[in-house]
């Protein structure tokens, strides 16, 4: 019940009504996935060894974010709250509660850092994006416009403070959006409803490599799909499916310093990992271990410049903080 109650209350974060889509048949498959795959299917592993977990009272986080000073924020979803913590997990502070004014939450979903330290917040439930100094104090908001009577839908954002520019994902409506980070202005739109290219079934998380190219989490096409900053299509990311290489619901998206693209499955709790046109990798596997590493429900990742990955885990609430073995 505790689950289901979650789920209903994250409804924009997972998204898990889509499970409709579900096929009864395809679960043994999955199941194979999960409990680990025989030796004919056999795969190659990134390692990682595990530092440390942090947990700090959260209810359903989503996503995570390291600034240039390695403190890491984590989006407390439910409680409504960005918290801050070291580079060691120690807790820092925490700024935000549940309401609708400024430095308040309704269900934030996924975040981001600029260059100059400020920190963006998809605010979902608000229809907004909020900015803050890099201690919590505000300093503005981009509220999203409805598209044909439906809101907008914030779940994620990536800026590029060098370009001026703010990319919003638009969950429900199947869009990008993109801000001018000067005048707050929307300035293009990249996508519509659909399966194509350029064409999203409820984005989810997004983040940017070195040359600004944008990874977007297309959930229900079970893709991530690649564009560039003019919103061109560049390249596919994974399909549906129970192999390697493939989703059942994927969630979050990181890269680390070399190109390689992590993406999360929040159903199968594996992450992969792919070149940057889409060709799969290996699998995250634990440090002396055999196998795949499950984790419970990972939803959004960030790699750090020291090869950290962060990974959080929603229904298990709390972030695992894990360093990526070469």
């Amino acid at each position: 019940m505790l689950r289901k109650a979650i789920c209903n209350l994250v409804r924009y974060s997972l998204k898990f009504a889509a499970g409709r889509f579900w096929i009864n048949t395809t679960l043994p498959l999955v199941a194979a996935l999960v409990l680990g795959l025989p030796a004919a299917h056999a795969i190659n592993l990134t390692r990682v060894k595990h530092l440390f977990d942090i947990t700090s009272a959260f209810n359903a986080p989503s996503d995570v974010a390291v600034d240039g000073d390695g403190r890491i924020y984590v989006v407390d979803g439910v409680n409504g709250a960005i918290k801050i913590f070291s580079h060691d997990g120690t807790p820092r502070a925490s700024f935000g509660e549940k309401g609708s004014g400024e430095v308040q939450f309704h269900l934030p979903l996924g975040i981001d850092i600029g260059a100059s330290g400020k920190v963006y917040v998809a605010d979902a439930g608000n229809h907004r994006v909020q900015i803050f100094s890099a201690d919590g104090r505000f300093d503005t908001q981009i509220k999203l416009p409805d598209n044909k009577g439906k809101p907008g839908d914030p779940t994620d954002v990536a800026v590029d403070e060098s370009a001026h520019r703010c990319y919003v994902v638009d969950n429900d409506n199947h869009r990008i959006l993109v801000y001018d980070l000067n005048t707050l202005k929307m300035i293009d739109i990249f996508g519509q409803p659909g399966t194509g290219n350029r064409e999203f079934r409820y984005p989810f998380l997004i983040a940017q490599d070195k040359e600004k190219y944008l990874y977007i989490v297309d959930v229900i096409n079970t893709r991530v799909q690649v564009l560039n900053r003019k919103g061109l299509f560049v390249a596919n990311i994974g399909e549906w499916g129970v192999e390697k290489g493939h989703f059942y619901r994927p969630k979050g998206v990181a890269l680390d310093l070399t190109g390689r693209v992590y993406v999360s499955d929040s159903y199968t709790g594996v992450i992969q990992v792919f070149d940057q046109s889409g060709a799969f990798l290996a699998a995250v596997g634990d440090l002396g271990a055999k196998g795949v590493k499950k984790f419970k429900t990972p939803v959004g990742l960030f790699i750090d410049p020291k090869d950290r990955l962060y990974v959080v885990e929603m229904y298990a609430n709390r972030v695992g903080v894990y360093k990526i073995i070469r």
